[in-house]
């Protein structure tokens, strides 16, 4: 079901599309692939949106730094100096965070509207990148299917072709609040990362060499602990890439009981606790756990390549699933 969510100062339309399913209700919205709600049950039965993000249009919009529930690219995360090798050429891009390129630059897919149009239990969202679109070259037929299954789970799933070699790395922004998305600090959340290292960064969060072993540090949540404040980091998942999703996160809020998993075919995960978060949300108020390839990784021969040629097909998924402890 689709219906107007509001209307851009150009005249542009922007739709919301409501699916649910298995007890689980998600809003999606045109503007920017933005999954502005999801509803479902704590342990009594009552239900909450666990997502931040606004009532209406005017709130993405006074607000789009933070990409609240928003679809990044053309490459999530930072790359540093706003630019990369390719070929025989460097490309520069377009600097949003400092002098690194962040989430697709200044305008990236965060704020653009995209086509919809249905799909069995979802919708799938669809655009064209323009050949330099905030300066990554190659023309991108990109789309993003929203689905869930028959447990109430919210898959992701990304396709991109190009016309020439680029750099593509997609991913979903949604902050998490298990206890509601107007339940204050989210620090208490319980995680569980398989994840054995991480990526050490400088000053501007940009990797600094080869992963760290998270063992005996703080990025340890090979068990699960509560979360608290301060990272803004990418985990090397253990599993790397894969062809289909495999779990690699459990979230747990002991006091509502709810809990979340995510699989992913992606070999990273950039948590992000939230901590510049600001009116009408206070930092820590929500956690984003956003599958990806690594930052910086068309700098890094080392990392695993985010590089899509013609020919090819770009594919990446990412299953959100939710459920309760009793």
């Amino acid at each position: 079901m689709s219906e107007l969510f509001g209307t851009l100062s150009d005249g542009t339309e922007v739709r919301r599309w409501t699916l649910e399913r298995a007890g689980t209700r998600v809003e999606i919205l045109t503007y920017g692939g933005i999954v502005r709600s999801v509803e479902v049950p704590d342990r009594e039965g009552r239900r909450a949106n666990v997502v931040l993000g606004f009532a209406g249009l005017d709130g993405y919009l006074a607000h789009p730094e933070p990409y609240f529930g928003a679809l990044v690219g053309r490459y999530a995360n930072r790359i540093g100096g706003a630019r990369f090798p390719l070929g025989d050429r460097v490309y520069a891009l377009e600097p949003n965070d400092g002098p690194n390129s962040l989430h697709g630059g200044v305008r990236g897919f965060d704020k653009r509207v995209w086509a919809a149009e249905p799909v069995a239990h979802g919708v799938r969202l669809s655009r064209v990148s323009p050949h330099g679109e905030e300066g990554f070259p190659g023309r991108l037929r990109v789309s993003a299917t929203y689905t869930l299954d028959a447990s109430g789970a919210l898959r992701i799933s990304y396709e991109a072709v190009t016309d020439a070699p680029t750099v593509v790395n997609l991913t979903n922004h949604s902050y998490f609040n298990l206890a509601g998305h107007d339940a204050g600090d989210a620090g208490g959340h319980e995680l569980r990362l398989a994840a054995s290292h991480y990526t050490p960064v400088d000053a501007d969060l940009i990797p600094t060499g080869s992963p760290a072993q998270v063992s005996g540090s703080r990025f340890d949540f090979r068990a699960a602990r509560a979360v608290g404040p301060g990272y803004d980091h990418n985990f090397v998942l253990d599993k790397g890439v894969t062809d289909t999703p495999q779990q690699v996160a459990e979230v747990r809020e002991p006091v509502s009981g709810r809990t979340l998993t995510v699989a992913t075919t992606e070999p990273g995960l950039q948590l992000y606790t939230g901590d510049h978060l600001s009116a009408p949300f206070a930092p820590g108020d929500g956690i984003a756990l956003e599958t990806q390839h690594f930052p910086d990784s068309p700098n890094r021969p080392r990392f695993p390549s985010t590089v899509l040629r013609p020919g090819e097909v770009y594919r990446s998924q990412t299953v959100y699933g939710f459920g309760v402890d009793h």
